[in-house]
């Protein structure tokens, strides 16, 4: 069976940048050792990269996030040093979810990253209305919400959607 993971939005601005947090810093070496063992077995690894304009802030997104951040070819937009990239896709999503999902043939999908409570749920949801019969999972130890509450709720979310949520 063929596995993908999907590294959501491990980004400068959202781990130690204009959004960052100190739960996002604290789950890099996880997610740094998780795209490695996936590297390791040859599967496919996709990264997302929250991806917005220099008029963000007039944006409908904007107005209810008014902070700047990802905005495309900044220093902020930047996938976080030190994680290893080689080989993987990059994939610009303007919002929260990716919108063109169909063009894969997933049989296995994993989504580790930020944020738990907004880009990954809106991610996994996506993903398992797209494709019903795969297995869809998120590993908790590589996630990190805005909030830890927000971080649960949307954990909860997740499995009361049939998403497998474990912890590492």
């Amino acid at each position: 069976m063929r596995k993908t993971l999907i590294v959501v939005d491990m980004q400068k601005d959202f781990i130690d940048g204009a959004l960052g947090t100190k739960e996002a810093v604290a789950i890099v070496d996880n997610v740094k050792r998780k795209i490695e063992a996936y590297r390791a077995n040859g599967d496919e690894i996709i990264f997302t990269r929250d991806t917005h304009q220099p008029e963000y802030l007039s944006t409908n997104e904007g107005k209810y996030l008014p902070v700047p951040h990802c905005i495309e070819g900044t220093d902020g937009w930047q996938i976080y040093d030190g994680l290893p990239i080689e080989g993987a896709e990059l994939v610009n999503k303007p919002t929260f979810g990716y919108l063109d999902w169909a063009k894969y043939n997933f049989e296995e999908v994993e989504l580790i990253g930020l944020c738990t409570d907004i880009c990954v749920v809106s991610n996994a949801l996506i993903l398992k209305a797209m494709y019903p019969e795969i297995t869809v999972k998120v590993d908790a130890t590589c996630c990190a919400g805005v909030t830890p509450e927000s971080h649960a709720a949307a954990l909860l979310t997740m499995k009361m959607c049939q998403v497998e949520v474990y912890e590492g």
